[in-house]
This record gives C-alpha cells, sequence and structure tokens, in this order.
C-alpha cells in the first residue's frame, strides 16, 4: 500500500497534462463552462416568462368566457 499502481501514475499524468500540457486549455474549458451554465440560465427564464404568458393568456381568457356565460342568461 505504500507505493502507487500504475494506474494512479496514469491518472496523475493525465491531470498534469490537462493542466500544463498547453496554454490556455483550463481557460477554455472553464469558458466553455460559463457558456453553457449562462446559456442554460437564459433558457430556464425564457421557460418560465413563456409560463407565465400563457398562464395570463388563460385567465384572461376565462374571465372573458365568464362575462359571456353572464350577459348570455
Amino acid at each position: 500500500m505504500g507505493t502507487f499502481s500504475i494506474w494512479h501514475w496514469l491518472i496523475v499524468l493525465a491531470v498534469v497534462l490537462l493542466l500544463f500540457g498547453g496554454r490556455g486549455k483550463i481557460s477554455s474549458i472553464l469558458g466553455d463552462v460559463g457558456k453553457g451554465i449562462k446559456s442554460f440560465k437564459k433558457g430556464i427564464s425564457e421557460e418560465e416568462a413563456q409560463n407565465k404568458e400563457d398562464a395570463t393568456a388563460n385567465a384572461n381568457a376565462k374571465v372573458t368566457e365568464d362575462k359571456d356565460k353572464a350577459t348570455s342568461s
């Protein structure tokens, strides 16, 4: 248990290559993650706005329908 196996060293080597293997790789990866999060939040807020619009339209249609029923009685 005192030494690492080959798999441990391969994982460490992969992490080191990822971190130091090239200029700007980490920042570009994190930039892509940030863009994905922004896009996700924008999609969620647009969906919520659409749901609110639909609910308002349905409520207005129901009020109009109720008024029409009341005037025709």
